[in-house]
């Protein structure tokens, strides 16, 4: 099945979802630590880190380690980067090598200076810290993290990592069997699963100004699911709840939905605590 919601997948196909959900990882060019035009020169946003810069480490920190090391013991505030993907969908660092369970990456931004997350901890399989966490803040099993990844979906992860001891191994399984019990740590909310040939009519590009960054793209993702970025550009996965109508990955109060003209896809229109935008298909 192509499109499922990422709980409804995670039962059948744990690393399945986790390519489907997370944002495009392409960081192509970026072979120094200061772009050229910019050295010896502010940013934009200075004195804030630069953007580019903190995108490339939360990225990065996904699947790349020696990247990760080579920007981060440059810059050792790096390792505490937060991305937004899109409509609050933030992520850290060491939030995105927890939910991949590149557990080797967690440990070096761990010894920069990063600040894990419980989300961090139920994939190292951390059992009485997350149990007793979860004791002192009931339904905090429930609360999600980047890309909508829940406690259960790390503590999986943790399951799958190679080279770990039987003892990791254990405590894992243990932190798995424990939020089973509580019942609501794995709740199942359905999506509609759409055929390729329906997901064609929402492809392209959509504008909602004049500007060259004032719209939408509308792609297939690595894994098909239909996933909306700035124009141009990926972005997270987009989840069918009603005909034409679409939640956008991680971000509940984010509705997308389709408008039609002689059963032709013509605009959507985005809808967020106050604001309420439509743009039109190019």
């Amino acid at each position: 099945m192509n499109h499922l919601h990422r709980r409804t997948l995670l039962k059948s196909s744990v690393f399945g979802l986790l390519a489907a959900s997370i944002p495009n990882l392409v960081f192509a060019g970026r072979d120094r630590f200061v772009p050229p035009h910019l050295a010896n020169k502010p940013h934009p946003g200075y004195p804030s880190l630069d953007k580019d810069l903190v995108s490339e480490v939360v990225g990065k920190s996904h699947f790349d380690l020696d990247r990760v090391k080579e920007l981060v013991n440059q810059r050792p505030e790096l390792s505490r980067s937060v991305w937004d993907w899109g409509f609050g969908d933030f992520e850290s660092a060491i939030g995105a090598a927890s939910h991949v369970g590149r557990e080797d990456i967690v440990q070096f931004l761990r010894s920069r200076g990063a600040r894990p997350t419980l989300f961090t901890y139920a994939m190292l399989g951390q059992y009485e810290v997350v149990k007793a966490t979860c004791e002192a803040n009931p339904g905090i099993q429930q609360v999600e993290g980047p890309h909508g990844f829940n406690l259960m979906f790390h503590a999986r992860i943790g399951l799958r990592i190679k080279g770990r001891t039987s003892s990791q191994k254990e405590q894992s399984q243990r932190l798995v069997d424990y939020l089973q019990q509580l019942g609501d740590a794995d709740p199942s909310i359905e999506s509609t699963d759409l055929a390729e040939a329906d997901k064609q009519a929402y492809l392209g590009d959509y504008k909602y100004g004049d500007g060259p960054e004032d719209g939408f793209s509308v792609k297939l993702n690595m894994r098909k699911l239909l996933s909306l970025g700035k124009i141009g550009s990926f972005g997270g996965a987009l989840f069918c709840v009603a005909p034409d109508t679409f939640r956008y990955n991680g971000t509940s109060s984010v509705t997308i939905t389709f408008q039609r003209k002689l059963d032709q896809v013509v605009s959507l229109t985005l809808e967020e605590p106050g604001l309420t935008l439509t743009a039109t298909k190019v």
